[in-house]
């Protein structure tokens, strides 16, 4: 996967001038030690130059994680630690940060050894909080070595979304297709997550995609595609100009990425896509995403922003499926009921056209768009990607802004069930427990549009921090039955 970050977190530790140093030292050292000992060492550093105490410590050991290449931030607070310059690490470090302390070694070492860093954890909240400074405090933060080892480690997945965000530009094409109101993208919202967006016409990727015409590089781009798809290779005919608008697409990148590390795509796939350009997107869409550049649908800025999340915590292709369709009960009573823990509402349909990835599908094969060839002629339908989503974990999430502007979230952890759906498109058998209720009091009650991002095994819980390190004042999750929500009715 490349479009997506590799996070080295520089170790800081803190010390309050009126505890030992050494504990600070001592214990930086076993922490560090316990963390390549389980994990290797290649995205930690260890900050020698010095224990912070001070301000004037603290620009050093700024300058050190910087020297060495750090783009993430621990502090780490081997006793009660200084509420001022800790705080100050995280307030001028130029990245995502977290915070975790040290529990105490053993019952011989409460006179002389005592670091009372379980106390100093609420200052260094209650200063940030002061301040303004989000960073990432775990749920347990104070722990041994091993244990803040593990939270480091915890730490990546979110490390890379929040950093991953700040470094993002997502490119749009075209206004949203008449009747996708509820994909509605207000930019402000982007802005405050540190997301560049440049907004085209489809008219101007249109006249660059017309430029491309006879590419040197599109026949070897074809034969990949070819291979890629295999016995699946229902639309022959149409891989030259598939591959066009593949290399249209990764010249705009290049071209207008600017100063930014990473893109994502929100891409116009109709109404008058497929006439003008005589094929459907879908497929070079699910190529670009398999490579860990989201391309969503519709012109999803928001659904897009959502996969590039998910790309950066699960470090593997993410798609975009509509909320789409319940599940037939005789298919449910055939297959789900008695064979898997599922209610018939805990179970949907998750689907979109064929954007998903064909390495997480079931015989991906290449045909033509079934809903649009409805209106339209079969041959200007053509490219789009079908089969069913391979069965296993997933999670069921999204970032949005609201209309009015308020930044809000959902997560959930679920499965793909091997089901056949016996129908188009890339599409799947989703379970996710208390699913009915979710969608009526989570989904439905906040005006959530009905694309979600889906990521393949359970992240929820580096999904639901990434959510609360990036301020989303709503994170809405599947409650679990006995766990009413504030407007479910108890009667």
């Amino acid at each position: 996967m490349n479009n997506i970050p590799k996070i080295k977190v520089g170790i800081v530790a803190v010390s309050r001038d009126c505890f030992p140093e050494r504990l600070s030292v001592d214990r930086r050292k076993a922490l560090v030690k316990a963390y390549k000992e389980k994990y290797g060492g290649d995205d930690v550093y260890e900050c020698p130059v010095c224990i912070v105490e001070s301000e004037t410590q603290m620009v050093q050991a700024l300058k050190d994680v910087k020297e060495a290449g750090c783009n993430a931030l621990c502090v780490y607070l081997g006793n009660f630690g200084p509420e001022i310059s800790e705080t100050l690490l995280a307030k001028h470090f130029d990245g995502p940060v977290m915070f975790c302390a040290a529990a105490e070694e053993g019952s011989g070492s409460l006179m002389d050894g005592r670091g009372d860093a379980y106390c100093g954890m609420l200052n260094a909240s209650y200063n940030l909080k002061l301040r303004g400074v989000r960073a990432y405090i775990p749920e347990q933060p104070v722990g041994t070595a091993e244990e803040c080892a593990d939270l480091i480690r915890g730490f990546l997945p979110i490390a890379r979304a929040v950093y991953g965000l700040s470094h993002l530009k997502i490119i749009s094409f075209g206004p949203r297709p008449q009747n996708f109101l509820a994909c509605n993208a207000p930019i402000e919202k982007l802005y405050r997550l540190g997301v560049e967006i440049e907004e085209n016409s489809e008219l101007d990727l249109y006249e660059a995609f017309l430029k491309h015409a006879g590419d040197e590089r599109i026949p070897s781009v074809a034969a990949d595609m070819a291979k890629e798809l295999g016995a699946g290779n229902k639309k022959p005919e149409i891989l030259e100009k598939l591959a066009q608008y593949e290399i249209t697409l990764l010249d705009w990148i290049e071209a207008h990425k600017g100063y930014r590390e990473y893109v994502a795509i929100a891409g116009k796939c109709w109404p008058a896509f497929q006439t003008m350009f005589g094929f459907v997107p879908c497929y070079v869409n699910s190529r670009l995403t398999g490579r860990g550049i989201p391309v969503s649908c519709e012109v999803d800025i928001y659904g897009c922003l959502s996969e590039f999340i998910g790309a950066c915590v699960s470090e593997d292709a993410v798609t975009l499926l509509d909320i789409n369709n319940t599940v037939p009960r005789d298919t449910y009573e055939a297959h789900i009921a008695g064979k898997f823990p599922y209610r018939l509402s805990d179970t949907f349909m998750g689907f979109h056209c064929g954007n998903t990835c064909s390495r997480k599908l079931c015989n991906p094969t290449m045909k033509f768009q079934k809903i649009m060839a409805r209106s339209l002629p079969v041959e200007v339908t053509n490219g789009t990607l079908e089969g069913d989503i391979v069965p296993g974990d997933i999670t069921f999430y999204r970032l949005q802004s609201t209309a009015d502007g308020h930044l809000y979230s959902y997560v959930a952890e679920g499965e793909v069930l091997p089901v056949a759906t016996n129908s188009f498109g890339s599409i799947g058998v989703f379970a996710i427990r208390e699913m009915g209720r979710f969608y009526r009091h989570v989904l439905i009650e906040n005006g959530f549009p009905h694309h979600g991002a889906v990521a393949f095994g359970h992240y929820g819980k580096a999904i639901f921090e990434t959510f609360k390190y990036l301020g989303a004042e709503k994170i809405g999750y599947n409650r679990p039955a006995g766990l009413p929500y504030p407007t479910e009715d108890p009667f």
